[in-house]
């Protein structure tokens, strides 16, 4: 008996009183002896069954075509164009990753000139720095309350981020410059076309100033939002002086994440589009909203796969620096007014250079994908591209008005 009423699968036996159908039978009038008619001996048996269409044996297993998709040109959806390194369509967050991984890994010989130039230039910043600037750590004696030890603790801290604000203002610049310069090889990519580096460094030199004030801007809105929630608490000072902080903290934090990505768009905006500073803002808002938590994902998946490979690179390097530099580590164990040699700051840099050449070009690859991901799902971006890449199909090609140019 089936479940489902008034179908019955080809070949099973009827059920009483119903035929292979799994439809009642209909009563038929008795004949004259009183007995109700049979029905004919060359009904087939149960289990016989066979639908009248073509007869004609077939072979047994699959046949030369067995799987293959049904011949219609209807069928599904065409595959995306691919000029380059991501389809032409909606990307997914693997294949923004993957764009970004295969452009370093196609055109590695640009990518690697911008990004261990830029990495050597700043570890050498932060070399020198570390060493003739930020101050030697105090020693703290042993009969220090733990009042006296916290604020010897405090003062350390504050002359070190004295000491290193070069050093991040350097490095500050010089990811600046790799990201402007990656904008435009990433681009590229997308079309399928190299770029070699002096084009690259002419194609994004006359927005290099903009696009350093477009970086400040943002890194001085997302302290002030923090300062101000943190700023009632360091007034009222004591316990609940330490609560508002907490509080205010937290809420800031969270106000200046959302801000971050809000604009995280907008560095490519500023150099693809060619718009000021306050247009690339605005565009970064546009594409954003709606898609705040998903672009939010993303980054945020970005940057821990990137400390992840961070953390891999500089461990073992810092092992070795410390092998190679033990008075520096005892004296620092041992509480000593003593600082790191030359020879761990080398070896730390060195590893600091590898990270930088390969983590600024996915951090980058990942920022203008997504920038181009949202122009896709919001302005069809995808026809323009594929026409400025040649392909046929797409009408004549654009001029210089697409990403990528």
């Amino acid at each position: 008996m089936n479940d489902t009423p008034g179908w019955t699968s080809p070949g099973s036996a009827p059920s009483d009183g119903q035929d292979g159908s799994g439809v009642p039978r209909p009563s038929a009038p008795a004949d004259a002896n009183g007995s109700a008619p049979q029905w004919s001996k060359d009904q087939p048996p149960a289990g016989q069954w066979s639908p009248p269409t073509d007869r004609t044996p077939q072979p047994a297993g699959p046949g030369p075509n067995w799987g293959a998709p049904r011949p219609d040109v209807h069928w599904g959806k065409p595959p995306a164009a691919k000029p380059g390194v991501i389809p032409l369509r909606p990307l997914g967050m693997g294949e923004i990753l993957d764009g970004a991984a295969k452009t370093l890994r196609i055109y590695w010989r640009t990518v690697l000139a911008i990004t261990v130039t830029v990495a050597v230039i700043s570890q050498t910043v932060d070399i020198l720095a570390q060493r003739y600037l930020v101050p030697a750590p105090p020693e703290i004696s042993a009969d220090a309350t733990p009042a006296e030890e916290l604020q010897q603790s405090l003062d350390a801290a504050q002359s070190s981020l004295i000491g290193l604000a070069p050093s991040l203002l350097v490095t500050l610049m010089a990811s600046t410059v790799s990201a402007a310069l990656l904008t435009v090889v990433i681009s590229r990519a997308i079309l399928g076309r190299p770029v070699a580096l002096g084009s690259a460094w002419q194609e994004a030199r006359p927005r290099l100033l903009q696009l350093v004030g477009l970086t400040l801007l943002l890194a001085v809105m997302g302290a002030a939002v923090v300062t101000v929630g943190i700023l009632p608490g360091l007034l009222v000072g004591g316990a609940p002086g330490v609560a508002l902080v907490l509080l205010g903290g937290l809420g800031s934090l969270a106000a200046a994440v959302w801000l971050m990505v809000r604009f995280s768009l907008a560095s490519p905006a500023l150099m693809l589009e060619r718009q000021g500073v306050t247009q690339s803002l605005k565009r970064s808002a546009k594409l954003v909203q709606g898609s705040w938590w998903r672009i939010f994902g993303i980054i945020l998946l970005t940057q821990l796969l990137i400390f992840l490979f961070a953390m891999i690179i500089a461990i073992p390097f810092t092992i070795v620096g410390i092998a190679v530099d033990g008075e520096g580590f005892s004296g620092l164990l041992s509480g000593s007014a003593t600082r790191f040699g030359w020879p761990f700051l080398i070896v730390t840099g060195i590893g600091g250079v590898i990270t930088s050449a390969v983590t600024y070009p996915i951090s980058a690859g990942v920022t203008v994908l997504l920038y181009v991901d949202q122009r896709i799902r919001r302005e069809a971006l995808d026809l323009e591209l594929a026409r400025a890449a040649g392909l046929p199909g797409y009408g004549p090609t654009a001029a210089d008005r697409t990403v990528g140019g």
